[in-house]
């Protein structure tokens, strides 16, 4: 199955990035955050890039900034420096609206714990990004049928999440944050609450799905066994990226 990222125009690769062809590129970033008379800096002159199919892991101890990196390259936040390039597109500075379409769009995310509709089925829960993308109900649930093969769940399709197990709901949830074709995949800690086994194939096939569909992703997990099996490794370290 072929899950292809949307087309960019060259009008749209960003000037000076250094990186004309990232899916994903961090140039700069830094954010700061107010604590009573103190400023706390989070992160300080971070650069990184993500290039399609290219699967790359976040390892680094609590507190040193994992989630606000994520929510920075997912347009959940603003930093105070530099610029985030979503496929060679300056998004730091867009309207809020224009950012919430392009994290409808060119965005997909995937957390520790599945976040599915409880009173939806597994196949509804993934059409349910397509319909509010605008397609009509037959392509959304083709596509979302495409996504339970794939992702070797199709006898699941009409069960709702309680009916699921732990590592089917999150194989689910992660059909569904691909299922608008993103340019990124941000996972944050995505296996976190499953069991070893379990947590090995859900990497595997998320991972299978990342290099099948050419987008790029980014994993913050804590699990060095699963980050050994990724393209790169990188951590946090006095609020900037260093490659393990």
């Amino acid at each position: 199955m072929s899950v292809s990222a949307p087309t960019q125009s060259a009008g749209e690769n960003a000037a000076g990035n250094g990186a004309p062809n990232a899916a994903l590129a961090l140039v700069g970033i830094g954010r700061r955050y107010k604590e009573g008379d103190r400023t706390l800096e989070i992160l300080s002159d971070v650069n990184l890039i993500l290039r399609p199919g290219e699967t790359v892991a976040l390892v680094a101890p609590s507190g040193a900034g994992k989630s606000t990196l994520l929510h920075i390259a997912g347009l959940l936040d603003r930093p105070d420096d530099g610029e985030v390039y979503l496929g060679g597109r300056a998004c730091s500075k867009l309207s809020e609206d224009a950012r919430t379409r392009i994290r409808r769009l060119d965005i997909g995310f995937v957390y520790q714990f599945h976040h599915l509709l409880p009173e939806f089925t597994a196949l509804e829960n993934i059409a349910m990004p397509q319909l509010i993308r605008g397609l009509s109900k037959a392509e959304a649930n083709s596509r979302a049928m495409q996504l339970l093969k794939y992702m070797k769940l199709e006898a699941r399709a009409e069960h709702r999440p309680s009916e699921l197990s732990g590592g089917e709901q999150q194989r689910v949830a992660i059909a569904r944050a691909v299922a608008n074709a993103p340019r990124v995949l941000l996972a944050d800690e995505p296996t976190g609450n499953l069991d070893p086994s379990t947590a090995s194939y859900v990497f595997e096939a998320l991972a299978s799905l990342v290099r099948a569909s050419g987008l790029a992703a980014l994993f913050a997990t804590h699990n060095m066994e699963l980050a050994n099996q990724m393209d790169r490794r990188i951590t946090l370290s006095n609020g900037q990226v260093v490659e393990i």
